[in-house]
């Protein structure tokens, strides 16, 4: 067979039973060998037993940054993956399964939603079969072209115990283990290459690299045939080092790149796991130098968590607070009162499926009204979209930058697609990063006036700062920050504070602000966040394969919005030829664009099923909006 330059497999199995570790450990594995690697994972919203999966991409020259609807394999843990990924096997796909679950019924199986059981059960009676795991298999092999791989695991596990000198219910735990090294050995990865990522994963506990590898040897014994059966193209170049982060390790890594030494959260999907990273750092060093350590306090709730962090900035650090939809409309009358008292605050808001709980570990990008939107009465805030996991960590620096420049809050969005994903990244270069911390006074002098009226961003002192007093209060003030409800004053403190947005537009250049990938003619997809690594691929895909001439418009900053540049762009191409592509349901890049250039862009691809954009299904959707009179296609795809 000839080589491939990307393979790209599905490992799925119960939550809790260490899909996520299979995951780490074949991505540090590949990363080790200079293979570019993306993975995401979808997960119930329960502690341990529902259905979980992984979907990974490997690369050998370019770096994915979406998920693909095909897989080259597809590794079952249990019958529940077996039934909910009937439908994502394909021609030639390896489909391994336990084939002791064999008489499992699709009826018997309690984890798997009502819902979902009879659209699978319509599947299969659709074409004759019935609901038992065997059933789904011939479904898979005959009707889906797949090529079943059948392997009992009680037999592996028992080999493996009786080697190893364990107990059986304690081999069982190490079952993940034999999907991976399925993998491993298909891909031509091969099993030393396998033990660096168990090193990696176990670096303190040997004896669980010891175990894992005699577990992966006694299945690659059984399953030597199919060694290389995937052979995976060398990369040409291989770097000198590569970062596996998650997006919440990049932003956490943003954070202190930019000098942050106060994080306050309360726990929270899937915002937590960027303050749990950074809970984990004891100390920073430079060289030789120490830096001391960020402080990260976990609150009683989320109003604790901003006032907190409000705090601590006043007093002069660089001070965060991250979140989620629901934690963030707690913040709501804090975050007013930041913004009234001119406070240089950034948030953090992890985008997840809502209103309400929603879907607390599924993702969506329907916070954006939300976030430009939130209080009651008017305060400059800015916000910042990433749209993958290197603009994560940049805009983290930046988002303290222009905190402290223009001394307002500073939104950063992100979606859960980019924050529960996992790539590879070249390290970034430090030095590239500027530190800007505004107008600040060490020694003010006699008579200083916290809210000077004199310019829209005053010169701050740090509460504590000797020999200086510095009033704060929610109401309306004056300039030294004393209560004032006179006309006049409320007019011009008003106005400074809403200036800094005038300001902070002609400063900011609209070119970081958006930015156009591709130069095709045909069509213009819009987008922000997690789009950007669907649409930019899909351009690619379109171009190959159905001779379309695209380009992406990716929105990066919502506020001050890039009006002008946003205005030029879509009007070049004309009202029939600009698509919105969304994860929510009214398109709420398509009403910011509408509400700042006048502009409706009226053909829109959305998805709000908490399920992430797949570069498939985009692919497919582009030609039929372009070709039929519809204006909206509604993507679904993925369990």
């Amino acid at each position: 067979m000839a080589e491939l330059e990307e393979v790209r497999f599905l490992i799925g199995g119960a939550q809790g039973t260490g899909l996520e570790t299979a995951a780490q450990v074949l991505t540090t594995a590949y990363a080790s060998q200079g293979y570019r690697v993306y993975s995401f994972r979808e997960y119930y919203s329960n502690i341990k037993g529902r259905h979980s999966y992984i979907g990974v991409r490997v690369n050998s020259e370019k770096q994915p940054m979406a998920p693909r609807a095909s897989y080259h394999v597809i590794a079952a843990m249990d019958a529940e993956t077996v039934f909910m990924h009937i439908e994502d096997a394909g021609k030639g796909t390896f489909f391994l399964y336990n084939s002791d679950l064999a008489s499992r019924s699709l009826t018997g199986l309690p984890a798997i939603e009502e819902e979902t059981k009879h659209y699978i059960r319509e599947i299969l009676r659709r074409h004759g079969y019935e609901e038992s795991v065997s059933e789904a298999i011939r479904f898979i092999e005959e009707v889906k072209g797949a090529k079943p791989i059948p392997l009992s695991f009680n037999e592996v596990l028992a080999s493996f115990a009786e080697k190893r000198g364990i107990k059986i219910f304690a081999a069982r735990r190490y079952a993940n283990t034999i999907l991976i090294t399925v993998i491993a050995i298909m891909t031509g990865l091969g099993l030393e290459k396998l033990r660096k990522g168990f090193e990696r994963r176990f670096s303190t506990r040997l004896r669980l690299v010891e175990d894992n590898m005699a577990l992966a040897e006694v299945v690659a014994e059984r399953l030597s045939g199919f060694s290389g059966k995937l052979p995976l193209k060398k990369p040409k170049r291989r770097p000198r080092r590569l970062l596996v982060v998650s997006g919440n390790d990049a932003v956490a890594m943003g954070k202190i790149v930019a000098g942050m030494r106060f994080q306050s959260y309360y726990p929270i999907t899937p915002a937590q796991d960027e303050s749990f990273m950074l809970e984990s750092i004891e100390a920073l060093e430079a060289g030789t130098e120490s830096l001391g350590g960020v402080v990260v306090l976990q609150t009683e709730d989320e109003i604790a968590a901003i006032s907190a962090a409000i705090g601590a900035a006043l007093a002069g650090a660089r001070a965060a607070t991250a979140t989620s939809g629901p934690g963030f409309d707690l913040m709501v009358e804090a975050l007013g009162w930041a913004g009234m008292n001119e406070v240089p605050l950034v948030v953090t808001l992890y985008q997840r499926g809502g209103p309400s709980t929603g879907l607390p570990t599924r993702g969506q990008q329907a916070d954006l009204l939300d976030a430009l939107f939130a209080s009651h009465g008017e305060f400059p805030r800015i916000i910042i979209a990433s749209g993958d996991h290197e603009e994560a960590l940049r805009d983290a620096v930046t988002a303290f930058n222009l905190a402290e420049r223009y001394q307002t809050p500073v939104i950063h969005v992100l979606d859960k697609f980019i924050a529960n994903s996992i790539v590879t990244m070249d390290p970034p270069i430090t030095e590239s990063f500027e530190i800007d911390r505004g107008a600040v006074i060490e020694k003010p002098s006699e008579g200083y006036k916290r809210f000077d009226l004199s310019s829209p961003v005053s010169p701050r002192v740090f509460l504590g700062t000797p020999g200086t007093v510095v009033w704060y209060t929610g109401d309306e003030h004056n300039e030294v920050g004393h209560i004032s409800e006179d006309k006049v004053n409320r007019r011009l403190m008003y106005e400074k504070r809403m200036k800094k947005l005038e300001i902070a537009s002609r400063e900011i250049p609209e070119e970081d602000r958006a930015i156009l990938y591709g130069e095709g003619g045909d069509y213009l997809l819009v987008g922000w966040g997690s789009v950007k690594g669907a649409a930019i691929e899909a351009l690619k895909i379109l171009r190959e394969e159905r001779g379309l001439e695209g380009a992406y418009l990716h929105v990066r900053m919502m506020e001050p919005f890039p009006a002008n540049l946003v205005s030029k762009i879509i009007s070049e191409y004309g009202a029939e030829r600009v698509i919105d592509v969304e994860n929510n349901y009214t398109g709420q890049l398509a009403r910011v664009i509408a509400m700042n250039t006048g502009i409706r862009i009226r053909k829109r691809v959305l998805k709000w099923t908490g399920r992430p954009i797949y570069v498939d299904e985009l692919v497919h959707a582009v030609p039929r909006i372009l070709g039929g009179e519809e204006q909206v296609e509604v993507l679904d795809y993925g369990i």
